[in-house]
């Protein structure tokens, strides 16, 4: 088998990226990248992005849009979006495969705008264009005559009924054509949305080198702020995972959500009763796709931002441990040269100390102003305003910045 880089040809595995573990994704836009001639901005970058040790590019939704950002998508096979035309998209995909970085396709099938009036004078229908459905693929709580949704819904909007055959053959038949467009990896959208049964079959059915869902939901949070104890939420979590047969990782939210607190001055939030990591990524690292921010919680939507002045530390933690980290391009493009070097420098370590998405974890300390752990016995690394360094002579240095410091075996 060769490199899983070099695409469906070369692996047919599905598992193969899953066990081998050494991913690291890019984020490749934000919420107002459609302003900004965005395929053609990429691919100028792609050289960059491969020389950094991105193994995957996350790219936003690439089909035709009822809006600009692309989560409200009607003709799914019409891939001229505000991103850019069919054509510069396909040069960037062509690029990518030169680099051996893998494209990921933002897939959103909970929801689908309608072309047409149906049923009850709604839009719920899908004429005059491909996969021109009609109301029986709407689910009956949003307006159609399919039946009722597999799981929570999208509001003001038709919500796409995945336990239609005909729905499921038709989305099947549209992620293998984006696969043979070039698109190599998926992310599931609002994954909440329909039975992770579904994303399952549609894995199965399209066969992509690696595959993340959306599942968020709200953290638990009490009157004094976030609870310490977020079981249930990263329980919810895993349950999707394991529903997709285990196909499917998930973005870490539960991480996510712990960690922009424990940075405030909370560390000892970061290990739980167990000793362990306390999200995703403490319970099952190998599907646990962790993150600082995205499109929805930054950028300028910032529904749910990583404290600004902190990210280095979230990136010295997520690049560091266990899991599958990925970096959000804004961090790395627009934040300045200095945190781009940073994040490099970080990516390289987990490279050259073979840090994997299973790499064992050594909390050594957890308290208000500190954070330190061993990696893989490999590396060590502590965040937070709080003096500490390693025992031992076997340590050395790797890097550090404001408020982290990672060290190595010499």
């Amino acid at each position: 088998m060769g490199n899983t880089n070099n695409g469906p040809e070369e692996s047919t595995d599905l598992g193969a990226v899953l066990r081998n573990g050494r991913e690291i994704l890019l984020q490749g836009f934000n919420w107002e990248s459609h302003k900004y001639d965005w395929w053609r901005n990429l691919e100028r970058k792609v050289p960059d992005i491969a020389k950094s040790g991105f193994t995957s590019v996350w790219l936003p939704p690439a089909s035709n849009s009822f809006s600009p950002e692309g989560y409200l998508p009607q003709n799914l096979y019409s891939l001229n979006s505000s991103y850019g035309s069919e054509q510069l998209l396909k040069a960037l995909l062509q690029k990518l495969k030169q680099y051996k970085v893998r494209p990921m396709a933002d897939i959103v099938i909970n929801h689908r705008i309608g072309t047409t009036k149906g049923h009850g004078g709604m839009y719920n229908r899908y004429d005059g264009i491909p996969l021109a459905w009609n109301e029986h693929a709407v689910t009956s709580c949003t307006g159609g005559l399919g039946n009722k949704s597999t799981g929570d819904n999208f509001h003001g909007v038709p919500n796409i009924d995945h336990s239609q055959h005909f729905v499921r053959k038709d989305i099947i038949g549209w992620l293998k054509w984006l696969r043979s467009v070039g698109f190599q990896d998926f992310r599931f959208d609002f994954a909440r949305g329909y039975s992770a049964k579904y994303v399952k079959e549609y894995i199965e059915g399209a066969k992509p080198i690696f595959s993340v869902g959306e599942y968020w939901d709200s953290c638990n949070y009490n009157g004094h702020g976030l609870d310490y104890n977020q079981d249930s939420h990263r329980q919810r979590i895993v349950n999707w995972i394991d529903a997709t047969g285990q196909l499917s990782a998930a973005f870490d939210f539960t991480t996510k959500g712990i960690l922009q607190e424990a940075v405030k001055g909370q560390f000892w939030r970061l290990r739980d009763p167990q000793g362990k990591p306390p999200g995703v990524m403490g319970w099952w690292p190998s599907r646990a796709v962790t993150f600082i921010d995205n499109h929805d919680t930054g950028s300028t939507q910032a529904h749910w931002p990583f404290p600004s002045n902190h990210i280095m530390e979230g990136y010295a933690y997520i690049l560091t441990h266990p899991g599958i980290p990925t970096v959000f391009y804004d961090h790395f493009y627009d934040w300045g040269n200095s945190i781009h070097e940073q994040i490099v420098k970080l990516m390289d370590i987990r490279r050259r100390q073979d840090i994997h998405s299973r790499s064992s974890v050594r909390i050594l300390e957890s308290q208000h102003n500190l954070y330190s752990a061993i990696i893989a016995e490999k590396v060590c690394m502590k965040i937070g305003d709080g003096s500490w360094c390693p025992t031992g002579r076997e340590w050395a240095l790797a890097t550090s910045g404001h408020r982290y410091a990672v060290w190595q075996k010499q």
